[in-house]
């Protein structure tokens, strides 16, 4: 790619918005390359605090000065042209990449790069796979979109020749990538403000399949999937519900929806029985995809099944906060209707009193062109509270609100604001209940305040 040669001769790095989940990880890798990394950022955090802990100097806001010293400027891509760090690295020469290029130089500097792609799972899934492939003793480096408890973070360095990473479809960031093995979990419509239709997607996902050097492990029960891909020569492996898959799960078994169970086959034989820790089918698949990839790369059965079973899931995917009243709350980051679909289902089938969806519509676009199909997910739950549509990079040209959703919900209750919704579901939440926060924006702050008021009528 025509930016490999970037880092050749250059020492320093500067980072414009370090403390995004995605940017963390490729200073973290580069500094121990031997780079001299620094940052700057708008706002303290967990992310940052970690960042400062490696002695990476962290500028707290974005000023000219705090570049001068770069010899590669690398920003997020919510970071605008006019940022005046940008700006000045522009005037002055300084190359200048989004991170998804950085992300490409990264992974390619490691000869076995595994990139999981899709339009849900991806970070459940490179979580899976990362637990499997450290706990089996083949020391990977990993960036993971969200935080893995068993690696305190997410990011990891290894110090192998392999190196698992998310692969974002998102204004085609992931085309900036030639994996070694690449992942491809679903094949959906979604970010429709970009790519316009599903044929599109499908369009972007074919590139991706032939920028792949050496393997495509797919999603064989997924139709528009194995569509994408038809026509791209490489070494493939399906995997899925159906038999017909090269590894296929049998013998599906539910303790009230919360473990998982299943024999993990491959063509034919049974490889180990697996238990999960995780709920719902959604993750069997997630769960299918990271064995499959591990097992190609050399895991044993055994520590296939040990270090699923051991698999507690990643920050924002069905987290449970805490349980006061006898009240569970928990919090997931699902966003778009399958995956509200998919979290709901597996709620229902828990044993819970109640199912409480708190919900946050992200983007006037997805809300507008999916609406139909958000009101079916949210058909689902006992209760669906619905907050006002989080605009994020968007104003709101659609003309759409939460009410014209909330119409479509008969078991929905339409609360604009945070503070309003945590009174109403403290207030009617019974014992045995669970409240589940869901979005893709910042709705986990309305679960922290749901957890803390619950557990202040506790003490009282």
């Amino acid at each position: 790619m025509k930016y490999d040669h970037l880092l050749e001769n250059k020492k320093r790095i500067h980072f414009i918005g370090i403390g995004g989940s995605g940017m963390c990880p490729l200073a973290e890798i580069l500094m121990s390359e031997g780079f001299e990394i620094s940052g700057s950022d708008m706002n303290e955090g967990e992310t940052l605090d970690k960042i400062k802990g490696y002695g990476i100097p962290v500028y707290m806001g974005h000023k000219a000065e705090n570049v001068k010293d770069a010899e590669v400027i690398v920003y997020s891509a919510a970071i605008k042209e006019d940022n005046p760090e940008r700006a000045y690295a522009v005037e002055h020469n300084i190359p200048c990449i989004e991170r998804s290029v950085m992300l490409g130089i990264v992974t390619r500097r490691y000869n076995r790069s595994i990139a999981v792609s899709g339009t849900h799972g991806k970070t459940s899934t490179t979580g899976m796979l990362t637990q499997i492939l450290i706990g089996s003793g083949f020391d990977p480096s990993a960036i993971i979109g969200g935080k893995l408890p068993y690696i305190g973070g997410n990011s990891y360095v290894g110090q192998s020749d392999i190196i698992v990473c998310e692969a974002c479809e998102y204004v085609d960031s992931f085309l900036q990538l030639t994996p070694y093995i690449s992942i491809i979990l679903n094949v959906d419509a979604d970010h429709l403000d970009y790519f316009g239709t599903l044929e599109n997607i499908k369009k972007s996902f074919n590139k991706f399949g032939k920028q792949t050097t050496n393997l495509l492990v797919l999603n064989g029960d997924d139709k528009n999937t194995m569509d994408s891909i038809a026509d791209v020569d490489i070494q493939k492996i399906t995997y899925g519900f159906n038999s017909t898959n090269d590894y296929y799960a049998e013998n599906i078994s539910a303790d009230k929806g919360v473990h998982e169970t299943f024999d993990l086959m491959h063509k034919g034989e049974k490889l180990c029985t697996i238990k999960l820790i995780v709920p719902g089918k959604h993750n069997i698949f997630n769960a299918l995809a990271a064995a499959a990839t591990a097992h190609y790369l050399g895991a044993t059965p055994k520590e296939i099944a040990e270090n699923l079973g051991k698999f507690g899931g990643v920050h924002r995917r069905f987290e449970i906060l805490g349980k006061p009243c006898d009240i569970t709350v928990a919090d997931d980051f699902a966003h778009h209707p399958t995956e509200l679909t998919a979290t709901l289902k597996a709620a229902m089938n828990m044993g819970f009193k109640k199912v409480w969806a708190v919900f946050q519509p992200h983007t006037f676009s997805r809300t507008a062109m999916l609406l139909d199909d958000f009101a079916e997910a949210l058909k689902i739950p006992d209760v669906a509270i619905i907050s006002e549509i989080l605009p994020v990079r968007e104003t709101n040209t659609y003309g759409i609100y939460n009410t014209d959703l909330g119409a479509k919900v008969p078991n929905s209750k339409c609360i604009d604001t945070f503070e309003d919704i945590t009174k109403y579901v403290c207030d009617n939440a019974q014992a045995g209940d669970l409240i589940l926060t869901m979005g893709g924006g910042n709705v986990y702050m309305c679960a922290n305040m749901i957890l803390k008021e619950l557990q202040s009528r506790e003490q009282k």
